[in-house]
C-alpha cells in the first residue's frame, strides 16, 4: 500500500522515475479497487457502477505519471507508453519494458531509486 501511496503524492509527477515495485504496486491496488467497485458494489447498490467509473477516470493521471516515471527507469521516454496502441506487439514491448529492471546508477531522468538518498553516487 505505501508504493501506492507514495505514487498518489506524485500524482501528476511525469520527472523522475519509478523502481518497478512502486509500479506494479499501484497497479494491483489499482484493479483490486476498481474491480471491486465495479464488480462486488452492484450487489451492494447500483450507484457503484458510477463510482466506478469516476475512480477509473480520477485514477488516469497518476496512472499515467507513474507509468511515464517507470519506462524513465528504464532509459526510455514516457512518450513510448504510446507505442501500446500498436496492436499486440505494442502491449506486449511494453510489457517487458516494465519488468525490465531500471539503469543502474543515474541516467538523464534522474537518479537511481534503488541507491537512496545517503547512497554515493554510482559511475
Amino acid at each position: 500500500m505505501g508504493h501506492f501511496l507514495n505514487a498518489m503524492k506524485k500524482y501528476a509527477t511525469f520527472s523522475g522515475r519509478a523502481r518497478r515495485a512502486e509500479y506494479w504496486y499501484f497497479e494491483l491496488v489499482f484493479c483490486v479497487i476498481y474491480f471491486a467497485l465495479l464488480f462486488l458494489g452492484p450487489s451492494v447498490h447500483e450507484s457503484f457502477m458510477i463510482l466506478a467509473g469516476f475512480f477509473g477516470l480520477a485514477m488516469l493521471l497518476p496512472a499515467l505519471a507513474v507509468t511515464a516515471r517507470r519506462l524513465h527507469d528504464v532509459d526510455k521516454s514516457g512518450w513510448m507508453m504510446l507505442i501500446g496502441f500498436v496492436p499486440i506487439i505494442g502491449q506486449i514491448w511494453l510489457l517487458v519494458l516494465y519488468v525490465t529492471p531500471g539503469t543502474q546508477g543515474p541516467n538523464h531522468y534522474g537518479p537511481d531509486p534503488l541507491a537512496g538518498p545517503g547512497a554515493a553516487p554510482q559511475m
